[in-house]
């Protein structure tokens, strides 16, 4: 039988929490969010999220970006700008997904998918957890 993961065996790298290796339980466990990954400027109302895919070719990575963005959507005050950006080299559309995180017309007609918003909400439900 073929697989359809993309990725059959992520490098998981250990946290403080145990974690079971063939099921990594969260997006730092992979590396794709670290708290390093994460900047805040409360004086400007500003955050940047800088994540890296586990591939250069990760199908998941727009959505693993929005899963960001509207974390910090439902989170933060509304007078924060939120910068959701691929880490420079980490994706091979990195321009094109950067530019879609980043476009609120884009992110509120993804938004308006009620699939999209299951799908955001299983995630965020579960699988974001950055400690």
């Amino acid at each position: 039988m073929v697989s359809r993961l993309s990725n059959e065996k992520p490098i998981v790298y250990e946290t403080k929490e145990h974690v079971h290796p063939e099921r990594p339980s969260s997006l730092e466990h992979l590396k794709v969010l670290t708290k390093d990954s994460v900047e805040v400027d409360d004086d400007k109302s500003y955050v940047r999220v800088t994540f890296t895919p586990t591939m250069k070719l990760c199908g998941m990575t727009t959505l693993i970006g929005l899963c960001v963005r509207v974390k910090l959507m439902r989170n933060l005050p509304g007078r924060y700008k939120v910068d959701i950006r691929v880490a420079p080299g980490s994706h091979a559309t990195e321009a094109a997904v950067n530019k879609q995180l980043n476009d609120k017309e884009r992110v509120s007609a993804a938004l308006e998918n009620p699939y999209i918003v299951e799908i955001v909400d299983e995630c965020l439900s579960h699988h974001l957890n950055v400690a």
